[in-house]
């Protein structure tokens, strides 16, 4: 429209024609009446001056400034402190020399996002998510862009990734890929899992949890905005709930959210973690004589090969909760696969306290959990390829040869694991967590409890 203009008067005249200018500036720059008044320009002006500004991410700059409004209203009125810790925008002459630092250009949107917010500050909580499970805690940072490009990865395995999120306890990051190299896709994001099996340190396989920039953080925000991620002690805890995984048994209610842990999870070794809360209720409108108090706890674990454990205990957690009308219990725990999902379901055993030799079962939902898509490290693949070579050799049995590789690679190897072991005992937990060489939290994890 604003070079059609010059062509005649008429169309210089429709052109200016303000109502046509508004439009545009609140579909493309979600720009308010109140904004325009704050300014006191036309709305053509106001465009004009905005796409001189902002006009390559036209395309992006309204998704990602909703998203950034919607996440600083729904924190404002919930995590006000977290909102203190993001940053103001950057300019464009900042983002031009973080990519002449770097070598590599930034994604469009990307560096959209950064022109409204330069991420956050390094603090506790993250805005990107936390995660605490008995003394394994998680919280990540969405990094500044000059901190990220400090972090920007030039070495083998990860090489040409960008840090997009910190966390200072765990040392996690979820990386951006600048260029399609070592079997990644160019903006890919992800978390970085060492291959624990082989000798190469740029081994690197990957859990991957975005295709792009802006289709990672707005499905974030809208994760967390929609209430689909809960605010917990003021921080954003990432457990996802199925709406459906809810039972309910007599006045009682028991929902589950399960999440995946990257930082303890690995592809080689095969070893899926993940951590569950569970929510158990009692209707408001129960009669008080049906308070009651929790005894035991039964799992039926189911692998992904149908292999199937069951585990039996007191309690949960070490603690015997009463359940009154009205009130709640929450807990979390954990549980691991060597497959790369699995469920659990089961039942509580409760007794009444006003009846004392009444007791009943509580019916525990049946719900998966899955491991995030992931890649195979290329390092991998390359021995493999390795091994074909070979073949040239004389020997004309491949797997022969492949097997004699990975035996050269896995023996005396403190990494090398069962495969197929599904342990579910705390103690065998811990056994497995040295053997990943996974920083040990000082106490243990309450798995399947």
């Amino acid at each position: 429209i604003y070079s059609c203009c010059y062509l005649s008067r008429r169309l210089n005249q429709l052109s200016s024609h303000d109502p046509l200018w508004k439009r545009h500036c609140k579909k493309y720059w979600l720009i308010s009446e109140e904004e325009k008044s704050q300014r006191n320009q036309s709305w053509k002006a106001i465009f004009i001056s905005t796409y001189s500004d902002l006009g390559r991410y036209i395309q992006y700059y309204a998704t990602l400034k909703k998203a950034w409004d919607d996440l600083e209203k729904y924190l404002g009125q919930r995590c006000p402190r977290m909102i203190g810790s993001l940053k103001e925008s950057v300019r464009e002459e900042d983002l031009d020399a973080v990519e002449a630092q770097i070598g590599c250009k930034l994604p469009d949107d990307y560096r959209c996002s950064f022109r409204i917010h330069n991420g956050q500050k390094l603090v506790v909580p993250g805005l990107m998510g936390s995660m605490a499970l008995s003394n394994h805690y998680r919280s990540e940072d969405l990094l500044d862009i000059d901190t990220a490009a400090g972090g920007f990865q030039q070495r083998l395995g990860l090489k040409q990734c960008l840090p997009l999120t910190f966390c200072i306890h765990t040392g996690l990051s979820q990386y951006m890929a600048l260029e399609s190299v070592e079997g990644r896709n160019k903006y890919e994001i992800f978390y970085q899992c060492p291959d624990q099996m082989a000798r190469n340190p740029s081994a690197i396989d990957m859990f991957i949890t975005g295709t792009s920039y802006l289709e990672w953080f707005t499905s974030y925000v809208n994760k967390v905005v929609t209430g689909g991620y809960p605010i917990i002690r003021d921080q954003i805890f990432r457990y996802v709930h199925d709406k459906e995984c809810v039972a309910t048994t007599g006045d009682i209610t028991v929902s589950v959210s399960t999440s995946f842990l990257p930082e303890l999870s690995s592809v080689h070794p095969p070893h899926y973690f993940f951590t569950y809360r569970i929510r158990i209720e009692m209707s408001k409108d129960a009669l008080p004589e049906k308070t009651c108090q929790l005894d035991s706890r039964y799992w039926r674990i189911t692998n992904a090969k149908g292999d199937v454990d069951e585990v039996q205990g007191p309690g949960v957690v070490g603690e015997f909760p009463i359940i009154s009308p009205g009130r709640v219990y929450e807990y979390t725990s954990c549980t691991t696969f060597s497959t790369t999902s699995g469920y659990m379901e089961g039942y509580y055993t409760f007794h009444c306290l006003y009846y004392k030799d009444k007791f009943f079962n509580v019916t525990i939902p049946r719900f998966h959990m899955v491991c995030p898509t992931f890649k195979v490290s290329t390092a991998r693949m390359v021995s493999r390829n390795a091994a074909l070579l070979m073949l040239g050799s004389g020997i004309e049995d491949f797997n022969q040869i492949w097997m004699c590789f990975v035996y050269q690679e896995t023996n005396h190897n403190e990494y090398a694991v069962d495969e197929d072991e599904d342990s579910t005992d705390t103690d065998e937990y811990e056994d497995r967590r040295r053997v990943l060489d996974i920083p040990a939290p000082s106490g243990r994890c309450p798995r399947h409890t």
